[in-house]
């Protein structure tokens, strides 16, 4: 992030391992989200806080299946994987889901 330019548009793209679930929390999480909370989420929404950055995959309401990212053996679906964006190009996102598959 430091190296980064900060008048561009910065996009974030990763596996977090954290479960940041529904409910709004501020400018970084949307409504949308998927499964329960976890630490990681109050560690990525406090760095999303830090670098005003929002993330992506709660902006928009989606069906179940375009949330989740992995599955458990168990079988238990869960959002783990994430697109963050600085707040400035917030109105430049017009959708953010994932596909159901390995393809």
């Amino acid at each position: 992030m430091k190296k980064a330019r900060k008048d561009g548009a910065i996009i974030i793209m990763g596996d977090f391992n954290a479960k940041v679930g529904q409910g709004i929390d501020g400018n970084t999480v949307g409504v949308s989200g998927l499964g329960q909370r976890n630490e990681r989420r109050d560690r990525m929404v406090k760095f999303c806080e830090k670098e005003n950055m929002i993330i992506c995959n709660t902006l928009f309401k989606q069906p179940p299946r375009r949330f989740y990212t992995w599955q458990s053996p168990g079988g238990s679906r869960n959002q783990i994987d994430y697109f963050l964006v600085n707040e400035r190009y917030k109105n430049a996102i017009l959708t953010c889901h994932t596909f159901p598959s390995a393809d």
